[in-house]
């Protein structure tokens, strides 16, 4: 058996592995040894295969998590995504590590201000951002 073919045994394994754990870095993997395949195809050494394979797995693996890392990121203080943004609450008092507890839907949470320039004053503010299981908070214009 030639080494293309041994590459796309690889390849198919890697996509059967995919779809069976749901894991999405397999389909990038499996990508990377397509890469060795079209290689192997070209007529280059083994070594070169598995160097074109590993480089397009650092590209393909690398890339993805560059692009989810973005999107949860932005995804913070979007309104489209996270529905809390936008909404208010009203802040009792501020603690002086500049945290406050606020009530919102139902139960309380911990929450911080959006500007660190802008004085602590208790009172209605809106929710800017959601980070983890706090709200970043800004007051809302008298």
């Amino acid at each position: 058996m030639d080494d293309a073919t041994l590459w796309w045994v690889l390849v198919g394994l890697l996509v059967a592995a995919e779809l069976t754990s749901g894991t999405f870095f397999l389909l990038m993997l499996a990508l990377a040894a397509a890469g060795g395949a079209v290689a192997a195809h070209a007529g280059w050494t083994f070594s070169a295969q598995l160097v074109t394979a590993g480089l397009c797995a650092l590209l393909t693996v690398g890339g993805w998590s560059w692009v989810r890392l973005r999107r949860r990121t932005s995804s913070q203080g979007n309104p489209d995504v996270v529905l809390d943004i936008g909404q208010t609450v009203d802040v009792p008092h501020w603690q002086a590590d500049g945290t406050a507890r606020v009530r919102y839907r139902g139960t309380e949470w911990l929450a911080i201000a959006a500007d660190a320039t802008v004085p602590l004053r208790s009172g209605p503010h809106r929710i800017r951002a959601v980070q983890g299981n706090r709200l970043v908070i800004e007051p809302l214009q008298a």
